[in-house]
């Protein structure tokens, strides 16, 4: 049972020292839930907690692994976080590998054995760790405690495995190696003053290539020698560019990624080692390459592209590109594609608007789609679920710009709705019309249309958009919410009285900022773990991701963005917000540090302004435990429900 805490304000201060010290003005209703301390928040209703457990017992199927004898490694969630499953066939059982109170963050198959490395980090604080198993017995840590370990790799035959590893404090990375066979000690082989990540190793173990990222928008391509240590540049004079997924073709003498080099969207393209010249193998096309994958002997090529947020997923033969027989997929989202290690098989992972995602194989050679995973959306009818609309809506500057619409089932069409503006993270992700029993859940409980823009700034939609909000332009994205709040108001199955926003991280940072620009067009916010000022931010920062994030936001040491900065920071106008505010925070957050969110808090409070805090001790980027998103969810239905309804009093 849970334990529920209620203690007065001058008590809640001295209990919950981690939160920021609240003003003599307020009197701040404090109490505890499992691991969470709620702030002003009020007892959620049975039937609150009863409609959440409809939506959120729903549970998908991730695609981890092929294994030697044909079976498949998944990671899916059977009780309170995502653990590793087999599965031996299509359609049987999955039986449960690993078990933790700590989510699986992924899986990577040892070549050639039935081992797999498991990678998992303590209550979301991303300091990831390796854990080597197989399907029975216990793990082997083989990282060190206190660092952060990520992009692991093995040689094709499994005998070794390099990694990145980043320690606390610092902006350094290593590259790590280990002879899977001797065991003992990794071997630090390469060490950078920033970012890097091994990405594939040649079939003697020669030699290395890994990515320097130095942003979101550009990468840097290295060979590394592994016996010298000698590390070179590949293509040192090209023009900046991203590289994504980098792998040898089985001459070692070339290599093929994703890349946005010389275009506007991403390409699939081979790269000369010797020259650096670069041939593009998707020509023509319109809309990015997401993913890819080669069959081990480099014959067999599949890749999926991302058109307009659904994935299409395209087969051929890389030598001679001619069309093999192509998957007919479900519409959806990619979330998986990989070649069994004899190239007979290709796993698809795929998720969409009504179903919550799952694994199929499709057979090289015969041409047959097979279903792997059945997974459950609990108690839902995929009948009754609302089915998302792609709109456009002009910007402040003519820009045309997208958001994913989901319309309460059943609803006339001209019947007024309270609307929930749902804006992504990132800055450089992409809303997709994937599994989101969050809109599912706020459009069926609440009777409201959510709406999720892809702002300006957002992946997707090539390098000129990505690119529209940096730096001093950052609040463009904001006044794209703003056209969008005024498109709102002249469709007549929508209710400008009753519009609330509502983000996560970046999402967090544009939920504050919507606030303080249109307040009075709005009912209240909704903010999770959001960058509240950007200053302390990048100062706070773990420092591992610092310098990636200035690249992003621009750099808080440089006068003038110091002054933009001072200029556009929520805290610098939390005056300007005048209707009630929802935050969250997870403790353990190595990104968006506690403090960003303790002091809005504060700052809101100080004003007079109605806001309810809710604080994770055990969650960090994102809430991971199903428990603690279960919570998150019933806080935030009592909150806009009662936004709704106080304005359509």
């Amino acid at each position: 049972m849970l334990k529920i805490l209620l203690v007065s304000s001058t008590l809640a201060a001295a209990l919950c020292a981690p939160l920021a010290a609240q003003t003599a003005a307020q009197t701040v209703a404090t109490r505890q839930i499992g691991t969470a301390t709620l702030q002003n928040v009020p007892a959620i209703p049975a039937e609150v907690s009863e409609a959440v457990q409809r939506y959120q017992n729903s549970r998908s199927a991730d695609f981890e692994g092929w294994l030697p004898d044909g079976s498949m490694l998944i990671t899916t969630r059977f009780a309170a976080t995502q653990q590793v499953h087999h599965v031996a066939a299509p359609g049987a059982a999955r039986r449960q590998i690993t078990f933790g109170s700590e989510p699986i963050a992924g899986a990577l198959v040892v070549p050639g054995t039935s081992r797999f490395l498991a990678i998992r980090d303590n209550g979301g604080d991303e300091w990831f760790q390796l854990y080597l198993r197989g399907l029975t017995g216990t793990a082997t840590q083989l990282t060190e405690a206190g660092t952060r370990n990520l992009s692991p790799v093995f040689s094709s035959d499994g005998a070794m495995l390099v990694w990145s590893r980043a320690t606390k404090g610092s902006a350094a990375y290593s590259l790590l190696s280990l002879d899977m066979a001797a065991g003992g000690a990794p071997k630090a082989i390469y060490q950078s003053d920033g970012s890097i990540s091994p990405s594939d190793i040649t079939a003697d173990k020669a030699r290395l290539i890994f990515v320097r990222g130095l942003s979101n928008r550009e990468d840097q391509l290295f060979e590394l020698d592994l016996k010298s240590g000698k590390a070179t540049r590949i293509a040192p004079k090209a023009e900046m560019a991203v590289y994504q997924d980098v792998r040898y073709l089985p001459d070692g003498k070339r290599i093929i990624a994703i890349s946005d080099r010389g275009s506007d969207t991403r390409q699939l393209v081979e790269i000369d080692l010797a020259t650096g010249a670069q041939t593009v193998l998707t020509p023509g096309l319109t809309w990015d390459v997401e993913t890819y994958d080669l069959s081990d002997d480099g014959r067999l090529l599949a890749y999926a592209i991302n058109e307009d947020g659904f994935s299409r997923v395209v087969v051929q033969d890389r030598v001679t590109h001619r069309a093999l027989p192509q998957p007919e997929l479900p519409k959806g989202v990619l979330t998986g594609l990989k070649f069994s290690r004899d190239g007979g098989k290709l796993a698809i992972g795929l998720t969409s608007a009504t179903s919550a995602g799952d694994v199929w194989s499709w057979d090289m050679a015969a041409g047959g789609l097979k279903r792997w995973t059945t997974s459950e959306l609990g108690e839902l009818d995929p009948a009754n679920l609302a089915e998302p609309q792609l709109i456009r809506f002009k910007s402040f500057d003519g820009l045309s710009v997208p958001a994913f619409v989901y319309r309460p089932k059943g609803v006339a069409a001209d019947v007024r709705t309270p609307v929930i503006i749902d804006i992504h993270g990132g800055p450089e992700s992409q809303t997709r019309p994937i599994w989101n029993y969050g809109a599912q859940y706020f459009a069926d409980t609440l009777k409201a249309t959510v709406i999720l823009p892809n702002v300006r700034g957002s992946d997707g939609y090539g390098k000129r958009y990505l690119n529209l909000d940096n730096a001093e332009k950052r609040e463009d994205s904001v006044k794209d919410i703003g056209a969008l709040i005024d498109w709102i108001g002249t469709q007549p199955g929508l209710d400008a009285q009753r519009v609330a926003v509502y983000g996560q991280s970046y999402g967090g940072y544009m939920s504050l900022a919507v606030m303080t620009h249109y307040s009075a067009k709005l009912v209240g916010g909704v903010e999770r773990y959001g960058i509240s000022d950007w200053t302390s931010f990048l100062q706070n920062t773990e420092a591992y991701r610092r310098d990636n994030r200035r690249a992003e936001y621009g750099d808080e040491r440089d006068p003038k963005m110091q002054a933009v900065f001072a200029k556009i920071s929520p805290m610098a106008n939390i005056g300007k917000i005048t209707k009630p505010m929802l935050v969250m925070q997870g403790a353990n957050d190595p990104r968006v540090p506690q403090s960003e969110s303790d002091q809005v808090v504060a700052k809101l409070r100080s004003g007079g302004n109605e806001t309810w805090y809710v604080l994770f001790a055990d969650e960090g980027h994102g809430f991971q435990k199903k428990h603690n998103n279960d919570l998150r969810r019933e806080v935030e239905t009592v909150f806009l429900r009662k936004l709704f309804e106080g304005a359509g009093k």
